[in-house]
């Protein structure tokens, strides 16, 4: 045996030992950027991808639904199911009913099992919308791909925070973001070519909506050798098979780069054993980012969704035909995985919540050009500027609140809060109908400007800062 090979067993065995007395928590926070952890987060962002395409889907298919008389743009109130309000509201109250009632599933059962269930439920009810001609059946049907869309969600950004380390942890899940985000232009592609003609008799929208429902299937596949969160294994007392995820992927990464890891920081001590309780979230310590978040979450949806949901049915009320509309929203959404794009280049140089204030401010001022806009040009630019500011909020909100929040009741902590997304939702959908009705594009540019003042003052001002703090400090 030469002494090269007694040295290297010998590192080896080195290394295996102060792995062994090393936290689970501070080996994942020495971990480098690797192709094995962009391959995990991509994976899991896989999921997301077909959850984003479904959440934008209908805004880019309503022409066909009301062209099919199966919807209306109008609204007699909550319980009008012909209206295409009530197609928004009944998904995202199904959304609202998983993220406040359930979402603790995650906290308890892990984040595996729910990344694979809901994607195999959201997936079979949007194939029964596919064959549904019944605007009362396709909303109930609506409210249960959402149910499981709302799981899918907070269970996927706490399962991205706690697989990655502490200084690379917003791009990771800015990375995710960027490549869920390209789901929106792709969504308005396919609107764009099926919606408007009837290939083999067959209204176009439900091809856009099969093609989504497919996720499942490709979702099966892609899930195969995703591994549980080792964080989330730890706190439920499961050392050895945290540990052992954790090993698997440590060699993964030392095989990639080709040397050793640097050494974890063996004074971060393991995680405590805990079953967090959901009343913890309305302590002294976490009530104000309770508070904060959840304002954060329903505002942020009156412009995401009173955008993004709406723009073709903007562009016909100035009197854009249907083919001219869908190509126009194609173009103006776009940007949406550059927003995702500039999240993912200031990720860690910029602080988190300065960016959540800042890309507001974007939405609210182009929001407003938009609303003024009296040329073809300038609707197109502004309406791009306003999409590409919604999804640099989006892929920046998701780490942001998912961080405030302890790994024992993250995925419960970030459901409440998220549910005042859905509860922004419904009633954008209603109020958008509303305020069109009566005072035009202007008014509702108004209300989304509101809202963005609202997430300036509450997060920009009383946000906590997150950027490169481990985990388990910044929320203990």
């Amino acid at each position: 045996m030469t002494n090269a090979t007694v040295a290297s067993r010998a590192g080896g065995a080195s290394q295996s030992a102060g792995q062994a007395r090393a936290s689970i928590l501070a080996r994942i926070d020495r971990l480098p950027p690797s192709r094995t952890l962009f391959g995990l987060v991509a994976r899991i962002a896989s999921g997301g991808w077909f959850e984003f395409y479904e959440l934008f889907m209908p805004g880019f298919i309503s022409v066909g639904l009301i062209r099919s008389h199966l919807f209306t743009p109008t609204t007699h109130g909550l319980l009008d199911f012909h209206s295409f309000s009530s197609f928004l509201a009944t998904f995202f109250a199904g959304m609202f009913l998983s993220t406040v009632l359930f979402g603790t599933v995650s906290d308890r059962f892990g984040r595996r099992p729910i990344y694979i269930g809901a994607m195999l439920v959201y997936s079979l009810f949007n194939f029964f919308i596919v064959f549904s001609s019944s605007p009362g059946w396709i909303d109930f049907f609506r409210f249960v791909a959402g149910f499981a869309v709302g799981l899918q969600l907070i269970n996927n950004d706490s399962f991205i925070s706690e697989l990655t380390p502490r200084v690379s942890r917003g791009r990771y899940m800015s990375f995710a973001y960027t490549f869920i985000l390209t789901a929106t232009p792709i969504a308005a592609l396919l609107a764009a070519l099926f919606v408007p003609h009837q290939p083999f008799g067959i209204a176009g929208w439900r091809y856009v909506v099969a093609i989504g429902a497919a996720s499942g299937i490709v979702v099966w596949f892609l899930q195969r050798g995703l591994p549980e969160s080792p964080r989330w294994l730890e706190v439920h007392g499961r050392r050895d098979e945290a540990d052992a995820v954790v090993t698997r992927i440590e060699e993964k990464i030392r095989a990639e780069i080709g040397r050793p890891l640097p050494p974890p920081d063996l004074a971060i001590p393991d995680a405590v054993i805990e079953h967090g309780s959901f009343s913890e979230i309305f302590s002294a310590f976490y009530l104000p980012r309770t508070i904060i978040i959840s304002i954060f979450q329903f505002c942020q949806t009156i412009a995401v969704f009173g955008f993004g949901s709406w723009v073709p049915i903007f562009l016909a009320h100035r009197g854009f035909p249907i083919v001219h509309s869908l190509e126009y929203t194609f173009m103006i959404v776009l940007l949406t995985p550059l927003g995702g794009g500039i999240a993912l280049w200031l990720a860690e140089r910029f602080e988190r919540k300065y960016q959540l204030a800042l890309a507001a401010l974007v939405i609210a001022v182009f929001g407003f050009a938009f609303a003024s806009a009296r040329t073809v040009p300038l609707l197109l630019l502004t309406g791009a500027i306003i999409t590409l500011g919604n999804n640099w909020l989006t892929a920046i909100f998701h780490s942001y609140a998912a961080e405030l929040f302890p790994t024992r009741i993250r995925a419960a902590a970030v459901g409440f809060t998220f549910s005042f997304s859905r509860i922004g939702a419904i009633f954008v959908s209603y109020m958008v109908a509303a305020i069109l009705a009566g005072y035009g594009t202007t008014g509702v540019f108004t209300m989304i400007g509101l809202a963005m003042l609202a997430i300036i003052i509450a997060v920009g001002i009383f946000g906590p800062r997150t950027n490169g703090i481990a985990l388990e400090v910044l929320s203990p």
